[in-house]
């Protein structure tokens, strides 16, 4: 039986002497680093294989995370909004405040010398010490005589007539529009 055996398996590698010859041993290392590098490889393989599902959930969950934070965010953007703007308004009341006492101070400086027939429409105030004022009168004495009085004041300088013109609804009243630069700041 051991005979048959022995003839079933094909060798085709000759048995005697070849282990010793250098094209033996070149050809047995071969096998053998082959052998290895496939081992290797096939392991390389598995883990690359194996890290895929790894991978895969965290960059589900990192994902999710994101889209939590989007929402969070979307979420909160009118809040910010509302805050943003309250602080714009906070910081322009802070500024008004902190002229308020010149503001005051020329308001009631203009009330002062405010002739009787004349209504002012509008008061302003801009950052570059500019005070405006518009208003109507059925006189250009009054006019001339605000200019006049502002001008007596310490708290103008170059009050100027911008414009006067004939009031669209009401064609007895004039409107006109006064500049100065505030000298107390």
């Amino acid at each position: 039986m051991t005979a048959q055996k022995n003839l079933d398996q094909i060798n085709l590698l000759p048995q005697k002497d070849f282990a010793s010859t250098t094209a033996g041993r070149i050809l047995a290392w071969i096998l053998s680093t082959f052998r290895i590098i496939v081992i290797v490889t096939e392991i390389i393989v598995m883990i690359a294989f194996l890290s895929r599902f790894w991978l895969d959930a965290q960059n589900t969950d990192l994902t999710e995370e994101i889209e939590e934070k989007q929402a969070v965010i979307a979420a909160s953007l009118g809040f910010e909004n509302k805050f943003k703007n309250t602080q714009d308004r906070l910081k322009i009341f802070s500024e008004l405040t902190e002229k308020s006492g010149l503001t005051a101070k020329t308001i009631n400086e203009v009330r002062i010398h405010l002739p009787d027939d004349l209504l002012l429409t509008s008061v302003g105030f801009s950052e570059d010490s500019l005070f405006l004022m518009e208003g109507v009168t059925p006189n250009e004495k009054s006019i001339q005589q605000l200019i006049v009085n502002l001008q007596s004041t310490k708290l103008f300088k170059n009050v100027d007539l911008e414009e006067i013109e004939t009031d669209i609804e009401s064609p007895s009243l004039l409107k006109f529009k006064i500049a100065s630069i505030l000298l107390n700041q």
